[in-house]
């Protein structure tokens, strides 16, 4: 893989602020903030109201803890227009969630929100290595998810050739990516693993293709499976970092020369970390529940709002001024209780790609066949034609891992290649059937 170094001389004027003059900046646009959602969001009015707390209560970035926290079911509860700050005639784009769990959380833009959000994607683009004039193709779904449409400005807002391909038709997107000869793919990396298998299905080696960057994100994935794609593919893969109730992908970015985290672009979402039962702060370098409020957003402003993201903030390194986010490790609403023992997705991921002759396509099927909860990994193997006694020796060492590394007993499935479905965009890592 080439060595890749975003020189200072590219950094947009925002990266060159110091930490002093990105603090002043925060609290300037927090107090601007915090005055249009008070008197434009009913629910935001009534909210504060009840805490006993005004915008003018904000005398420094500290005192943000006295506002009360905003959930998914906030934006739940107003649906569908009710959180917006703005006429909804000044609105030019609105966004959704897939609405599985209830009611889809709607999310809008003006024109400048939309021109911002070019900006910090063109900007996390290419701490992550992409340059003016890349052919990038971007496999995120495009529609009310903002993925695709993210990745889509950001990347023409640098100077990129776009490819538009979207998920699915994953043959196709081997096809383009062979013809086209694309430098950076942006994708989910469950999906990208699919991609590659199906690569090495037509007899392409990864490793020899023209891809040099993958910008992955909208699922929580490991350092592990950051090796096994680099190494498999000669590529640099890097996380991105966003979320739709508060702008988009493009929220945070993990630059190509340090890969230690992701820097939160904090000129336009201020990041705190808080504990996930108490709600509140913790101190930096704790793990806890990530939370944003966001400090340019016209369209609708989200304050404090609870990711549900488990993560850490850190000093920044790559970009000094701006603090870093720990890969996420999973989400609270993602924990699987097992025996009393909290076990997240990643956790298990991280244990089979230690396994010689494991896949990184699996799913956590819970079960709870008499009083006790029961967790069963299905993982493929990665040859096809493994005898039933070579794939319960790979279960075994799997279980074992998991018992000694997580603390918890499990039963492993390995099946054949290509037993578990594939998702187009965000991976479906567990799969609850308990009942009671």
């Amino acid at each position: 893989m080439a060595d890749l170094f975003t020189p200072r001389e590219l950094w947009d004027d925002a990266e060159r602020h110091s930490v002093d003059e990105l603090r002043a900046l925060q609290l300037a646009r927090l107090r601007e903030t915090l005055h249009h959602v008070y008197a434009h969001v009913p629910h935001y009015g009534a909210a504060f109201d009840s805490a006993g707390v005004h915008p003018d209560d904000l005398r420094s970035l500290e005192d943000l803890a006295l506002f009360p926290l905003t959930s998914k079911a906030d934006l739940r509860d107003n649906y569908p227009f009710g959180m917006f700050a703005v006429p909804r005639a000044e609105v030019a784009r609105v966004h959704a969630s897939s609405g599985t769990t209830g009611r889809p959380t709607v999310v809008g833009y003006t024109a400048a929100d939309l021109d911002i959000w070019s900006d910090v994607m063109a900007r996390s683009i290419r701490a992550a290595g992409g340059r003016r004039g890349d052919l990038l193709h971007v496999a995120y779904g495009y529609g009310l998810f903002t993925g695709g449409l993210g990745a889509h400005y950001g990347a023409e807002r640098l100077g990129c050739t776009v490819v538009p391909v979207s998920g699915g038709m994953t043959e196709r997107q081997v096809q383009l990516i062979r013809d086209f000869q694309p430098r950076v793919i942006m994708v989910t990396p469950s999906y990208f693993l699919a991609i590659v298998d199906e690569m090495e299905r037509q007899g392409m080696d990864p490793a020899a293709s023209s891809l040099e960057i993958g910008i992955f994100g909208a699922e929580p994935w490991t350092d592990e499976m950051r090796g096994e794609i680099e190494t498999r593919c000669a590529m640099h893969a890097v996380d991105i970092y966003g979320l739709s109730e508060v702008m988009g992908p493009g929220v945070a970015q993990e630059c190509v020369e340090s890969k230690d985290g992701l820097h939160v672009w904090e000129d336009h979402f201020y990041p705190e970390v808080i504990d996930p039962v108490s709600g509140e702060a913790l101190a930096a370098g704790e793990e806890g529940e990530l939370v944003f409020t966001s400090l340019t957003k016209q369209a609708m402003p989200v304050i404090r709002y609870r990711t549900r993201d488990l993560t850490r903030l850190l000093p920044g390194t790559a970009r000094p001024a701006y603090r870093r986010m720990e890969k996420v490790t999973g989400r609270t609403d993602d924990m699987m209780i097992v025996r009393g023992v909290n076990v997240f997705p990643t956790q298990i991921e991280e244990q089979l790609l230690k396994v010689d002759g494991l896949t990184p396509h699996y799913v956590c099927v819970l079960t709870r066949p008499a009083r006790m909860d029961e967790l069963t990994v299905r993982v493929e193997a990665h040859d096809a034609g493994v005898g039933a006694d070579a794939r319960a020796q790979l279960g075994r060492q799997l279980a074992v891992l998991v018992k000694d590394n997580v603390g918890v007993t499990v039963d492993v499935e390995v099946t054949e290649p290509q037993a578990l479905e594939r998702s187009l965009g965000k991976a479906k890592r567990i799969e609850d059937h308990r009942t009671g």
